[in-house]
């Protein structure tokens, strides 16, 4: 089985508002003056979708073009980029439509309210074949723990730490409440269309759980799979190495399905799996590095930290081989010192307030990104985006 690397990209959310932390909405008004922006059906977030790519290269510079254009437009308003998954400092008790006429958004306001308001990034990475899919979407969900540890930076919420890591991922409304391990692409087609016939989905996107299957013409075409677990991460190196540490776990899926493939691999039935998969992601999201989990191999318990260890260390051979040791490099660091939510946490704990974390986590994103634009080529001496060739 050939190892070339998967097309990639990413969704990326982000919350707009003031450089002292205070969420402040526009996405209506950045979506109709810049290109490749979509509003939510909040507006005080928006989107930016980057286009398939499998280098790693291409997809920093995917990341950062867009992001580079939209803080300078928001500079002309007096406002930055965000970072955190939840409304930090509020106010998560009224909900700001972008959209009053999208019959849609009225669904999503009166059915969820403010639990969708939250800020996230989904990885999406390429598979056609649908046999090597399907068994990537099982080991990926048995493991969407683990990325939800390395990425959780939702702590707060409407100006006090809820007492998880990722208030996001607990308050998000999983949709439909419970969704098995699929078997394969039958089985997937064959319940997806019973819960549109029941109505416990609106339509084919309101799957709203730690990994789908997507394509253009589901549940029939499909081409990728989804990972909707993880928090918003600011730092693009960081995003990055998550992917490639799970791009790499499905290579060794391809290489091996037999010793990867939950479904073969497992001594628990599917329906257990699923069961343990979304335990696991709600202790994830409260203790994320430090939570206890439980491993979908034989049902022993394993701190998450510990875990991811123990993979990244038998993924070495693979990342060498496939170029990518220095892609995953910054996961070391995540586990030193723990992500974003825990290196808030102790900053709390040190003393400092919601609003000065979140200040200096805005400018810190800022400077990261004017550092890699420079290292990148994209941005030219007059603090213009530029670059090597349209990046879209």
């Amino acid at each position: 089985m050939s190892t070339a690397l998967l097309l990639k990209g990413f969704e990326v959310e982000l919350y707009t508002g003031r450089a002292d932390g205070t969420v402040v909405g526009c996405s209506a008004e950045a979506a109709a003056a810049l290109e490749g922006f979509v509003t939510e059906p909040d507006h005080r977030n928006l989107e930016y979708i980057t286009p398939p790519d499998a280098s790693y290269a291409r997809q920093l510079q995917l990341l950062l073009e867009p992001r580079q254009r939209l803080r300078q437009w928001l500079a002309g308003r007096d406002l930055t980029l965000l970072p955190g998954s939840t409304l930090s400092l509020g106010d998560s008790h009224r909900f700001e439509r972008s959209d009053p006429t999208n019959p849609y958004h009225g669904y999503i306001e009166t059915t969820y309210g403010t639990k969708v308001v939250t800020a996230s990034v989904h990885i999406n990475l390429g598979l056609n074949a649908m046999e090597p899919l399907f068994a990537g979407l099982r080991l990926l969900r048995c493991e969407a723990a683990l990325l939800l540890a390395l990425s959780a930076s939702s702590p707060f919420l409407d100006g006090v730490a809820t007492g998880a890591h990722s208030q996001r991922w607990l308050q998000f409304p999983l949709t439909p409440a419970d969704v098995p391990l699929f078997v394969d692409h039958q089985h997937y087609i064959r319940w997806m269309d019973q819960q549109l016939e029941l109505g416990t989905m609106q339509n084919v996107r309101h799957l709203w759980t730690s990994v789908r299957p997507n394509g253009d013409n589901r549940p029939h075409d499909l081409n990728r799979l989804e990972i909707r677990i993880c928090d918003l991460v600011t730092d693009p190196l960081v995003l990055l190495a998550i992917t490639a540490y799970a791009e790499l776990r499905l290579q060794q899926l391809l290489r091996d399905p037999k010793r990867y493939d939950p479904l073969q691999a497992s001594c628990l039935s599917p329906a257990e799996l699923a069961e343990l998969a979304d335990a696991n992601d709600r202790a994830a999201a409260r203790s994320s590095l430090d939570a206890s989990l439980t491993h979908w191999r034989d049902g022993a318990p394993v701190i998450a930290r510990h875990w991811l260890r123990e993979q990244l260390a038998e993924l070495a051979p693979l990342a060498a081989e496939r170029d990518l040791a220095p892609v995953l490099a910054p996961l070391e660091t995540v586990l030193n010192n723990g992500n974003q939510a825990m290196r808030w946490l102790a900053g709390q704990g040190a003393g400092l307030s919601i609003r000065d974390l979140l200040s200096w986590e805005i400018q810190a994103m800022a400077d990261q990104e004017t550092a890699l634009l420079e290292a990148t080529g994209l941005l030219d001496a007059t603090g213009t985006v530029g670059g090597p060739g349209p990046l879209g």
